[in-house]
């Protein structure tokens, strides 16, 4: 029933627990049907494996037959059942709506595997979707002391002190949070990178309906992309980047379909805009901020490595140093979603179309009450660093219930201002 594979495991073989791992603790019992969704490689097999009783790799021809010839063979077994690569056979998406409104007993079946396309019914009441992200720092066997639960709840005592420096950061950017490529360092690292990013573009691409003319062109719009991580760059800059201006490169009608593709392969992972309401906050942008599943994807599109991050030097990117803040921005932003999901709650960033006020990550509860929150590559905050939350604060006034920096300093510390400083090594759920 298990073929082996270590996308959720750590090279000694051992089980990464996830923080998804708590939403199915407390979902799957009562649930019918959970969909792990999320990018190739992140370990959603190995998740659902833990409780799976009977398992269905729809990646294998044989059990693709069987379950082409009757679709309702697969859903046989002991519960829990594990469709694993649901996707091979679409029809199984209708086959467990008709098995759950029969059945609305919890825990019977565990899919893992994309999204399903824009033509099929959607499994609203009937398949509940879990988000899996890449492994955040808590998962990678850091010990967080402070929570986003408690700082989502106005609880801005925060303490710690993190053994983590600037280095120490650089280094977890460049280790992917993919379980199965943990262990993977110099060329060995490098070209399961290029596999991976070859298997999207070459076939994966292809198999979510997109017929990909020219392979080398998307893997030009993914450097460009890459490059632009943890900004709000407009679409025809992306794209301009990618083709030095040589529109005949690359129409503006091929680029929008990789958008929407990669990002149904959650390969792209975009924060959208907040949209408050607020009479006094309509000038705000309603573009997305760029990222991609895992920083280092991004790090690796762009060859930027260790040496380049910390040398200083500089390149077209605008410096190391600028990319590098980028690149941590998104390793907090992975941090801060997937233990966001985990609360219920829901993240965007915040910027003025002018460009005068952003801020980088908000937290929204289900009340509707948030937590600002900016990211900032240095061991200290100055009161410049943290104009933008209090400025937030000055618009939504009790709406906001806290503002937090998370930084690449030791110690967790509240400001006279009230801002909370956290390292991100010590932030959890």
């Amino acid at each position: 029933m298990v073929d082996g594979s270590t996308s959720g495991r750590s090279p000694l073989g051992t089980y990464v627990r996830r923080v998804v791992d708590d939403d199915l603790d407390e979902l799957f019992g009562q649930l019918a049907a959970v969909l792990l969704d999320g990018p190739k490689g992140v370990g959603k097999t190995e998740t659902a494996l833990q409780r799976a009783r009977t398992v269905r790799r729809l990646d294998d021809p044989a059990v693709r037959q069987i379950a082409e010839a009757d679709v309702d063979v697969p859903l046989e077994g002991q519960r829990p059942v594990l469709l694993d690569e649901w996707h091979h056979v679409p029809a199984l998406w209708d086959a467990v709506k008709r098995a759950v409104d029969r059945d609305r007993a919890g825990g019977q079946y565990l899919l893992t595997g994309s999204m399903p396309s824009a033509g099929t019914h959607s499994g609203a009441g009937r398949i509940t979707v879990l988000r899996m992200r890449p492994l955040t720092l808590p998962e990678r066997g850091l010990e967080p002391s402070v929570s986003l639960g408690s700082l989502l709840e106005g609880n801005l005592d925060v303490t710690g002190h993190s053994l983590l420096g600037l280095t120490d950061y650089v280094d977890a950017i460049l280790t992917p949070g993919l379980p199965g490529l943990q262990h993977l360092s110099g060329r060995a690292l490098k070209a399961a990178l290029d596999g991976y990013l070859d298997r999207v573009v070459d076939r994966d691409m292809v198999e979510a309906g997109l017929k990909v003319r020219r392979p080398e062109a998307v893997r030009g719009w993914l450097r460009a992309y890459a490059a632009a991580v943890s900004t709000v760059t407009s679409a025809e800059k992306i794209r301009r980047a990618a083709t030095q201006g040589d529109d005949a490169g690359l129409p503006r009608s091929t680029t929008q379909p990789y958008v929407e593709t990669l990002t149904a392969l959650r390969l792209l992972d975009e924060v959208p805009a907040w949209s408050p309401g607020h009479n006094h906050l309509r000038r705000l942008t309603q573009g997305p901020k760029h990222h991609l599943a895992d920083p280092t994807l991004a790090a690796h599109l762009v060859g930027h490595g260790r040496d380049k991050l910390l040398g200083g030097t500089t390149t077209s990117l605008g410096g190391d140093r600028t990319y590098l803040g980028q690149l941590f921005e998104s390793l907090a932003t992975l941090s801060v979603r997937v233990f966001a999901q985990r609360l219920d709650a829901t993240v965007f960033h915040v910027r003025t179309r002018d460009a005068l006020h952003e801020v980088d990550l908000l937290a929204e509860r289900g009340d509707g009450r948030v937590l600002a929150i900016e990211t900032k590559l240095s061991a200290t905050v100055t009161d410049h660093d943290v104009r933008h939350l209090h400025w937030l604060g000055d618009q939504i006034g009790d709406q906001l219930v806290g503002k937090v920096v998370l930084t690449t300093g030791s110690d967790a510390f509240l400001r006279a201002d009230d801002v909370a400083v956290v390292p991100l090594g010590l932030l959890g759920p």
